[in-house]
């Protein structure tokens, strides 16, 4: 039996049929001071206050080290946005170069409340020195991008913009919209192409579709309070308390009614799945705000629309809402904690520092990501209807074969496990693999005693998990710090900084680690230290000072596990040759790069010592390779000619690289590998 309850500063109490009273968490944890017992806790730094002080000694730090961040003089790097969030302050900027916008050249800094800096974060790894003049026009780029879908409803204007790749690429950004193949027959696509202005080649690796999808079947949630707007015979299904949430059909008009009671309880009624929806959202929304810190889906306070009636067996987020279809029998709409919390954790994603990168191994991630916040809001809401768990799509039965993706194991859906040289060219859902299995582990640990199932590891090692929110405070932290152009690699590092800076550099600093290890994803460029063991420590909160002594304020750039010596002195070739059994030299032109060829090495310690000509800036990197991608994983970046490695790595294959910042001319490169190589 359906009744109305009086609406209540904008909140409405909606009744479905044949359902159990629910409401939601009270309190916001995030603003709550949790301290060690005994302690005084800390004086709250206003959001405010922080991100002023964030946003100068950021501005700070790009004036002062523009190397850091390889800005030429023709760049300039212009603050995107702040966000504050448990405590720490991400200040994102993207680049321009010569006035064109560029692809890939973005960046964050991470300091605390203080405004000490924590950590720098780049897209690229060299200074960009291309041309600015295009080759072929605007129309005939736009005419190659069209040519990428099946059916073209709409073509934006062909934004000239540089790509950062090696030392520039120009290229023309067309946005297509229509449909696109697929092996089921067609889908919806917003494809962004990126068309070389000089070769009109297509670059593939950067080429995104705003159109995430997922499957999934909508679940009842029974009677929930949703928040609508209105008063006497008017009523409008949009949430007052979170701006830019509404739910409603195909016109892209939120619902109305002339009474606050909404929904039938009939499982392919459109309102009665915009219930759920709006209900699902909610719980996501203070997910974010009570566990992890994060104001609204953007990080700025804001939701997105969800237009139910998508006549598909499908559910996507297309770049600005989320689009709801039906279940293959067409008796359910696609409405389910996990599903729309996957939606929405692409809206998180894309609304993270680096927005979505192209490719399949950035697109796995991004899977990933959406399977992760289903998770995080399931255990949330502990709705007896749907009780947490990591399999997405649960209560789907999409087409009689139950959940799609199943974190703690992927493999028993048919989802690689572990990272391998394959999942670059892996499809994106099941991409999502290794870092979902990553995640699970990090939770739960390979053992849990909590009634959540075993999970097995690639190196055959025990984890032991360090919590469900614990480990979406981490992963949260770890997508601060994304940039574009995102892998599996910079992912570890990043999660690895974002645990030292939240917990300390002890127990769940070395978890993360541990949970890489255990999917196979090797430790990269930029990744601190852990020291390990200890008792797991508790996260500062959104309004408190993070400890001090968890980090060093050195960028990650200076801090990766192959962590550079200092510079060498004396004779630039007799430095560089003596000792070393592997020898190159060669010409290098300003703002260039060279290469050695690949080599095998062994597991063990790797050195290496560069020397160019004096009054110039030679940066030196170690490349593995990973997943069938060049990977930089140590680097020696000083600001003179002379720069040396020192790292210890796992067995497989290497390069090196030289990258002039400033200047030309020869340089010489001694490295010796691991034993056993």
């Amino acid at each position: 039996m359906k009744h109305k309850v009086a609406l209540a500063t904008g909140i409405a109490a909606v009744t479905v049929a044949g359902s159990i009273a629910l409401t939601m968490p009270q309190g916001n944890a995030a603003t709550t001071s949790r301290t060690a017992a005994g302690a005084r806790p800390a004086a709250p730094v206003p959001t405010t206050v922080a991100a002023s002080r964030a946003t100068t000694s950021a501005s700070a730090l790009v004036a002062k080290k523009p190397k850091l961040f390889f800005k030429s003089a023709h760049d300039e790097l212009v603050k995107r946005q702040v966000v504050s969030q448990n405590g720490l302050q991400y200040v994102a900027y993207e680049r321009t170069y010569r006035g064109l916008p560029v692809q890939g050249g973005d960046a964050v800094v991470v300091t605390d409340t203080s405004g000490t800096v924590l950590g720098n974060y780049v897209a690229q790894d060299q200074a960009l020195t291309v041309g600015t003049a295009a080759k072929i026009s605007a129309g005939a780029a736009a005419k190659v991008a069209r040519k990428q879908l099946t059916t073209v409803r709409s073509t934006s204007k062909p934004t000239l913009k540089v790509v950062a790749q090696g030392a520039g690429v120009l290229a023309y950004e067309v946005v297509v919209g229509g449909a696109k193949r697929t092996k089921q027959g067609t889908a919806p696509s917003n494809l962004h192409v990126f068309v070389d202005a000089a070769t009109g080649k297509v670059l593939d690796d950067l080429t995104r579709d705003d159109v995430v999808d997922a499957t999934g079947r909508g679940a009842y949630y029974g009677t929930v309070t949703i928040g609508t707007q209105g008063s006497g015979s008017s009523f409008t299904m949009s949430d007052p308390a979170r701006p830019g949430l509404q739910c409603g059909g195909q016109n892209g008009a939120a619902f109305t009614n002339t009474t606050d009671t909404w929904g039938t309880g009939v499982s392919t009624d459109l309102v009665t799945g915009c219930v759920d929806a709006m209900y699902v959202v909610a719980q996501e929304w203070n997910m974010l705000r009570d566990w992890l810190g994060r104001n609204g889906i953007d990080g700025n306070g804001r939701a997105f629309p969800i237009r139910q009636g998508l006549a598909d067996v499908n559910a996507f987020w297309n770049g600005s809402r989320v689009e709801i279809g039906h279940s293959s029998d067409n008796r359910r709409l696609l409405n389910s904690i996990d599903v729309l919390g996957h939606e929405f954790g692409h809206a998180i994603n894309q609304f993270t520092p680096g927005g979505s990168s192209g490719g399949n191994e950035a697109g796995g991630l991004n899977e990933s990501t959406g399977d992760i916040f289903g998770a995080l809001t399931e255990f949330y809401a502990r709705n007896p209807n749907d009780p947490g768990d990591y399999t997405t799509g649960e209560l789907a039965n999409l087409t009689g074969n139950g959940p799609i993706r199943n974190m703690a194991d992927p493999s028993r859906l048919g989802d690689p496990n572990c990272f391998s040289s394959s999942i670059p060219s892996t499809e994106v859902h099941a991409a999502a693999g290794p870092q979902n299995h990553w995640f699970y582990l990090l939770a739960e640990g390979s053992r849990p005693t909590n009634g959540q199932p075993t999970s097995p590891t690639c190196n055959n090692s025990s984890v032991t998990g360090v919590g469900i929110e614990k480990a979406g405070k981490i992963y949260m932290a770890t997508l601060m710090r994304k940039t574009s152009g995102w892998t599996h690699v910079k992912a570890r590092a990043a999660s690895v900084a974002a645990a030292a800076q939240l917990f300390g550099n002890g127990a769940e600093c070395a978890t993360v680690k541990a949970a890489w290890n255990a999917v196979s994803v090797p430790a990269g460029a930029g990744e601190p230290a852990c020291t390990g063991g200890g008792t797991p420590t508790t996260a500062p909160t959104a309004t408190t000072s993070p400890t001090p002594t968890r980090t060093p304020t050195a960028t990650p750039t200076a801090t990766p596990s192959g962590t550079p010596t200092a510079t060498p002195t004396g004779s630039p070739a007799g430095d560089c040759q003596a000792g070393f059994s592997s020898h190159d030299s060669g010409a290098v032109a300003a703002g260039r790069t060279v290469v050695t060829d690949s080599f095998t090495a062994g597991g063990g310690r790797h050195s290496a010592c560069l020397a160019g000509p004096t009054g110039t800036d030679f940066d030196l990197y170690l490349d593995k390779n990973v997943g069938g991608r060049w990977t930089s994983v140590a680097r020696s970046t000083g600001e003179t000619s002379r720069e040396a490695i020192a790292y210890t790595g796992t067995a497989g294959t290497y390069r090196y690289r030289v990258v002039s910042y400033a200047g030309s001319g020869t340089a010489v490169l001694g490295w010796n590998t691991p034993a056993g190589s």
